[in-house]
């Protein structure tokens, strides 16, 4: 077992080649073209709420969604520290990536990698096209980041399996085209929950599927509940193993917890931020100028803990403590953001403005609460990491 002072919790950061510099150039021209033409307002937390089908598609023509994938599925064959530009320039704007995120993050890798072929033709080409958009089929009600507890039962059938539960916070699912959904396909034996979970593709149009919406405070709708009442699962959807569903989710996880998202979610407010207070002057003072710079030097290094991930993924080496280590922080830096524009501006937010920093604000306070509870709570990500340090 590995002691603290010999473990090394986060890879080594890693430095972006020079050619990642002209396309980082080339998205910036872009967004800069798609604000100028009134296509997106930037906000906050835009890969939960920003949906825009349109911005799904124009990013997959330009090449700029399944950028990792093989060029026989669609894709592009770059690797990930390109795809890493492209998706903190997007998220750094306040971009509408909600329609395609959960797909190109997660969905195609974990594809890629457990899929069969028939599968991968099936859905990769139309995620690298931003016409494939996917949920998430983890959570439930009643279980909170136990994952290991879900009660979605798969139960074989002929020619396939018949799933029967609920899933909760499924983003998107009332736009989705399908999710994977973590289920039970064995009975608990000696204790050991982790054993007998299975991943099967559940396309979201199919019979016995009910999508509930969940609305926020201000009755904008993100989350739904999704019902399973007794779905045909074909064998050909089973995603991976049977019995080998901890272990596959577990992986998924990790690009789930570890991007650029788990820190900049309120960016769009920091820059904003920075406006109003370089118009202050003076007024702002030594203790506000203080806190203003400590905001910027860790958005830099939570960059860089979150670059060094990147490329480990890509090598396929395990990352899910880094991934946990790197959302407990990026989370609570993203809340400590709009903490420090709520007291440093004397502004109120306004979620009825059309921009600017009360629209931000508002949106950053109303989507706050998430943030340290979606892809596990900080509480179970702290547990993961103490385990991974050798602690429990």
């Amino acid at each position: 077992m590995s002691t603290i002072s010999d473990l090394q919790l986060v890879p080594p950061s890693v430095a972006l080649p020079p050619e990642t510099e002209e396309l980082r150039a080339e998205v910036r021209d872009f967004l800069a073209k798609e604000l100028l033409d009134g296509r997106f307002v930037p906000r906050c937390d835009v890969w939960l709420s920003g949906w825009d089908e349109r911005f799904s598609r124009e990013l997959g023509a330009r090449g700029w969604l399944g950028m990792t994938l093989p060029t026989e599925y669609g894709g592009h064959g770059r690797d990930a520290l390109a795809r890493y530009v492209v998706t903190e320039e997007l998220l750094a704007a306040g971009a509408p990536v909600a329609a395609h995120w959960i797909a190109d993050r997660q969905i195609g890798p974990s594809l890629l990698r457990f899929g069969t072929e028939t599968q991968k033709q099936r859905y990769l080409p139309r995620i690298a096209k931003g016409e494939c958009y996917f949920g998430i089929g983890m959570s439930e009600p009643d279980s909170g980041s136990d994952l290991a507890s879900v009660r979605t039962k798969a139960v074989r059938v002929d020619g396939g399996w018949q799933l029967t539960g609920t899933k909760v916070w499924t983003s998107g699912a009332h736009h989705a085209h399908a999710f994977f959904a973590l289920a039970r396909s064995a009975p608990v034996e000696d204790g050991n929950r982790h054993a007998g979970l299975s991943q099967f593709i559940v396309e979201l149009d199919s019979p016995g599927v009910e999508i509930r919406p969940i609305k926020l405070l201000t009755g904008a709708h993100h989350f739904n509940e999704v019902v399973l009442d007794g779905v045909f699962i074909p064998d050909d959807l089973v995603l991976g193993e049977i019995g080998s569903g901890w272990h596959q989710v577990t992986s998924e996880l990790a690009f789930e917890r570890s991007g650029p998202e788990r820190f900049l979610s309120t960016f769009p407010l920091l820059v904003a931020l920075v406006g109003e207070l370089s118009s202050a002057g003076e007024r702002l003072g030594t203790a506000g100028l203080r806190d203003l710079g400590a905001l910027v030097s860790r958005v830099w290094t939570l960059r860089r803990l979150s670059l060094g991930i990147a490329s480990s993924l890509s090598s396929g080496a395990p990352a899910d403590v880094p991934a946990a280590l790197v959302k407990d922080l990026g989370t609570r830096y993203e809340s400590e953001v709009i903490e420090a524009a709520r007291l440093l501006v004397d502004v109120p937010p306004d979620p009825g403005a059309e921009g600017g920093f009360a629209r931000l604000l508002a949106e950053a306070i109303l989507h706050a609460p998430g943030f340290t509870l979606r892809g596990g709570t900080n509480e179970i990500l702290r547990g993961v990491v103490a385990r991974g340090m050798g602690l429990r």
